[in-house]
């Protein structure tokens, strides 16, 4: 018996050490890492665990075990946050979603376990906020618009409740990062239609995506293979998260999902004549739309909707949004996104300010607090974010 555990371990051992060594060559044949990145090796380690992890993941959901998103969110839960002795941590429920306080000052009695959640806790110290985070449901059981009615929801409840919770009304900031920061700005639009609510101070996007369009932007075409977020990863991504099939991801890459009409009348918001001449390369191609794809089309117009796509909403819209934080980072598939909703925001004669992390990449504000794996670049965007939502308030 002792010998057929021994060859079940050796097996076992062998499994994962191979599924291993197939992520690092993946990496290595896969990702490019710019040379201006300060501590490549740290992110090559990093990129590597992160696709280790989603190779199991992918393995389990082919046996149907679980499916990718489930695995990734149960490796996040076993790791545990340090609490802070500057912060009470409350865990309650706005309605039916379930929300995390943050309040400065006081003790937390444990530890919690939550990507954000020393995000949350390092902004209520240090700008002396109440800071809400929000659970909102997520993949792989839920799509849109589940996920963005639940932001929607609890950020009315908040703002109905902001004299019971102690926070000046006058005083609100809406803030997120990448697709967090998608549903600040969708959030943030829709309540332009409710002037009975508080009026919203500050919306704070950190590389967000504000398109599910143009996928021939510079920034997608230059960053296409840089970690964490690649160009496949984000289209396998906004996939998942509408509801799209997979097969359509070359047909939306390559622009054969944009009719020549629709085309004509966004052009002017999503087209790359948009972004500054310094993020150009000399290597980037020109928009060139691929042969119109008619079903791919059908199966995919939803992005044109300003709820999934909120660089597209109305001028009327646009004017009534409140000052704007935006956070860019050079390395960045998404770097253009924020590019283009500062020159959509500038034109409509709101506030903008800007904070362009040269040395950045997505999701390093994430690693601010996780050393050794932090950066420099994750703490100088979360000290500006900080200071910004400090300066406003």
């Amino acid at each position: 018996m002792s010998v057929l555990w021994l060859v079940l371990l050796a097996g076992v051992s062998t499994f994962f050490l191979g599924v291993f060594v197939w992520a690092i060559i993946q990496h290595f044949l896969t990702v490019e890492i710019p040379s201006t990145l300060k501590h490549p090796a740290k992110l090559r380690f990093l990129h590597c665990m992160l696709l280790y992890l989603i190779t199991l993941g992918n393995i389990l959901e082919k046996l149907r075990i679980c499916s990718i998103p489930r695995f990734l969110q149960f490796v996040q839960d076993l790791i545990l946050i340090r609490k802070n002795s500057n912060v009470a941590v409350t865990d309650m429920h706005f309605g039916t979603v379930p929300v995390r306080l943050f309040k400065p000052k006081e003790a937390s009695s444990k530890y919690r376990r939550d990507t954000y959640h020393g995000l949350g806790s390092f902004l209520a110290h240090e700008t002396d906020s109440l800071v809400l985070l929000v659970g909102y449901r997520k993949l792989p059981d839920y799509h849109h618009p589940v996920p963005f009615k639940d932001c929607l929801n609890a950020t009315i409840y908040f703002l109905k409740n902001l004299e019971i919770l102690g926070v000046d009304p006058s005083r609100v900031v809406l803030c997120g990062d990448s697709l967090g920061g998608w549903a600040v700005a969708t959030v943030t639009q829709v309540l332009t239609s409710m002037p009975n609510l508080p009026r919203i101070q500050t919306q704070v996007l950190i590389y967000p995506i504000l398109h599910f369009i143009n996928f021939q932007l510079p920034s997608y075409q230059q960053n296409k293979n840089v970690p964490f977020l690649t160009r496949d990863m984000l289209l396998m991504c906004v996939c998942k998260y509408l509801a799209i099939d997979l097969s359509w991801t070359d047909a939306m890459s390559t622009g054969a999902v944009i009719p020549l009409d629709k085309w004509k009348k966004y052009r002017k918001w999503l087209s790359y004549d948009n972004i500054p001449r310094r993020f150009w390369r000399q290597d980037t191609q020109p928009e060139v739309l691929g042969p119109f794809n008619e079903a791919a089309y059908l199966e995919t117009k939803h992005v044109w909707n300003a709820e999934i796509s909120p660089l597209l909403a109305d001028d009327k819209i646009i004017a009534q949004l409140p000052k704007t934080f935006l956070v860019s980072c050079e390395h960045d598939v998404l770097r253009d996104d924020a590019l283009l909703y500062k020159r959509r925001l500038e034109d409509q004669g709101i506030p903008v300010s800007w904070y362009h992390a040269e040395d950045g990449f997505h999701a390093c504000i994430n690693l601010f607090d996780k050393q050794p794996f932090s950066f420099p670049c994750s703490m100088k965007v979360t000290n500006a974010v900080a200071r910004y939502i400090k300066d406003m308030c």
